[in-house]
């Protein structure tokens, strides 16, 4: 991966994007999406953005380099127009974490990927890029902007197999996945009549979407598939905990928890842990846990390896 020209290609296209909010008067994530249009379908109307885009075209930005120069703009933004915590992108080092997990839990060469919540879709690139697998994956995401800003980072990066729908991923969907993935939003889900539906429904006050979103995501896998999920760390201490451990008990089995530096997070009420969930197999088993202490370690990196090639099968 070349820094330099990442470092180029952000300088660029940050000009650009600022002259559209000037030109447009719109938003820094509304401007990426305009100029990702402008940049694979050129468009006079809007001036002075050509030439940087021919230099950026010049540098022949591998996918990931790509990818990368897309996060930091995404940084930047966030200095000016930040993000709920709910629409943050997902860091690179759990997405490489999720992505050693997939390749391990699954031995065919294409699965159908299904991702809840898929905000700006980083964590979709950094699979599809990173892993060994070939995908069908759909991201559904309920906010409009984000939806359009994913699906314009996927076209021009090229990334195959990528499809971002808007949507309410708790209302019910006709899919049938081999896996489904979530950095799942933390919160209470608004409508108590949706809601009601599920197993893990509070009897009283709203249910916490995060409850919601993994009944659901487990309802589309298929008989042999898996649900990985990025859930608090404190997910089965926590109010209503007892209504999905119900739901747990009876509708699914925990394959892994692999809890997650705290340390890596900003607030530690925020923290989260990896949690992979299957249907239940009628077979006795161990659930497999591991705990890091830093995601950077590579030493670390290949013990959980290890441990998961030998434990988690």
């Amino acid at each position: 991966m070349n820094f330099e020209k990442i470092e180029q290609a952000f300088g660029l296209l940050l000009e650009n994007i600022h002259t559209i909010q000037n030109q447009l008067k719109t938003g820094f994530y509304e401007a990426i999406i305009e100029q990702n249009v402008h940049y694979l379908q050129p468009d006079e109307e809007l001036k002075g953005l050509a030439k940087n885009n021919q230099k950026v075209a010049q540098l022949e930005l591998t996918p990931e380099e790509w990818r990368r120069t897309f996060q930091y703009l995404m940084m930047k933004g966030q200095q000016t127009e930040p993000l709920q915590p709910n629409h943050q992108a997902t860091p690179d080092s759990l997405g490489f974490l999720v992505t050693l997990v997939i390749d391990h839990l699954f031995s065919q060469d294409f699965i159908r990927v299904l991702e809840l919540g898929s905000g700006m879709g980083n964590l979709a690139e950094t699979i599809l890029l990173n892993s060994q697998k070939e995908m069908d994956y759909l991201g559904i995401e309920l906010d409009d902007i984000l939806v359009e800003l994913s699906a314009s980072i996927a076209e021009v990066l090229g990334t195959e197999g990528l499809t971002f729908s808007q949507g309410d991923a708790v209302r019910s969907q006709i899919l049938q996945k081999d896996l489904v993935i979530s950095d799942l939003p933390i919160g209470y889900y608004p409508d108590d009549v949706i809601a009601s539906r599920f197993q893990v429904a509070s009897p009283e006050g709203h249910t916490y979407a995060h409850h919601l979103l993994m009944e659901q995501g487990a309802k589309y896998l298929e008989s042999e598939g898996y649900a990985i999920f990025l859930a608090p760390t404190q997910l089965l201490t926590s109010p209503q905990s007892g209504l999905l451990k119900d739901w747990i008990q009876s509708s699914t089995e925990l394959v892994a928890l692999v809890n997650l530096p705290e340390k890596m997070f900003a607030n530690p009420q925020y923290a989260k842990s990896l949690f992979v969930f299957r249907k239940p197999s009628g077979k006795d088993f161990t659930p497999f846990v591991f705990a890091f202490n830093d995601l950077n370690n590579l030493e670390e990196i290949r013990d959980f390896q290890e441990k998961m090639e030998m434990e988690l099968k």
